[in-house]
């Protein structure tokens, strides 16, 4: 069995920490660099359902997507949230490991596994990375659908395709528009609308889309179609593809470590009430 030190190097082989963005927090968080590794618990979020999940699986080492401590902390306090699955981790000689926008950049990343969970073909980067040489690596992926369909049909395809939350899908646009080309990006999207203008795509898939820069982006960008997933459910599918990722490191070396990819829905959004029409626009008695 390969030490943790060993599965740490292959690991920033495939998502550099030096291609993180600069506020971010990725790496190791816990863990014995000379404790041997055996069973590897993917999982986007570091709390304590995972954690607890990882205690009853036996695993050695979590890879989450997202930070423990984005912000820094002074305490690892137990009464704590994130102090609990620090002390559950250490007393269990489970480790922690992050990989967040190193992932998101990596070529295959964050996008590429959710392009790949819609079956689109990826064209290309949203915004490349300058210092790929290659163009592959990146924010967002630019890609085609094989044959059009409606916007109501494209809509649909996440829904039925992507990990189901609370949330669901929502949309912007004509539901009757045509769609081709298709920008996704991963997580919160809406930082990146001027590069998907630039990219003249049909529709651009993300998360955490909020009114105004919705509202802005659509009236700026007409017939620009817009498709909200939740957050944990675009990144989701960055497990699985890091766990093969992994898998196929493990056999190469002879490592021998048994991957799983966590199906605990750590979305934060529990439940969605539907809305109803109202008897006035205003719903207040006259």
């Amino acid at each position: 069995m390969p030490r943790l030190s060993e599965v740490i190097a292959a690991l920033d082989a495939l998502w550099p920490p030096s291609r993180a963005e600069q506020w971010d927090a990725v790496g190791t968080v816990c863990g014995d660099p000379d404790a041997e590794v055996s069973r590897v618990l993917f999982a986007v979020d570091p709390v304590q359902e995972i954690a607890d999940e990882a205690v009853k699986l036996g695993a050695d080492l979590i890879i989450t997507h997202h930070p423990l401590y984005l912000r820094g902390t002074t305490t690892v306090e137990a009464g704590t949230f994130k102090g609990r699955v620090v002390h559950t981790l250490i007393k269990n000689d489970i480790a922690l490991h992050v990989a967040h926008t190193n992932a998101d950049t990596a070529a295959p990343g964050v996008s590429d596994a959710l392009a790949g969970a819609l079956d689109l073909r990826i064209t290309g980067p949203l915004v490349p990375d300058p210092s790929d040489p290659e163009g592959r690596r990146g924010l967002g992926r630019i890609c085609e659908l094989d044959h059009p369909e409606t916007l109501r049909e494209f809509a649909a395809r996440a829904a039925a395709w992507l990990p189901p939350t609370a949330q669901g899908i929502r949309v912007a646009g004509d539901p009757d528009m045509p769609v081709r080309r298709v920008a996704v990006s991963g997580g919160s999207g809406d930082s990146l609308f001027e590069q998907v203008r630039a990219a003249g795509v049909d529709v651009f898939l993300t998360a955490d889309l909020r009114h105004h820069p919705v509202s802005e982006a659509r009236e700026q960008s007409r017939p620009l179609a817009l498709v909200d997933a939740a957050h944990w459910a675009t990144e989701w599918p960055w497990c699985e593809q890091a766990a093969a990722q992994l898998d196929a490191i493990s056999e190469r070396h002879g490592w021998g470590l048994r991957t799983h990819v966590s199906r605990t829905v750590t979305d934060p959004w529990t439940a969605h009430a539907p809305s109803v029409t109202p008897p006035s626009i205003s719903g207040a008695p006259n």
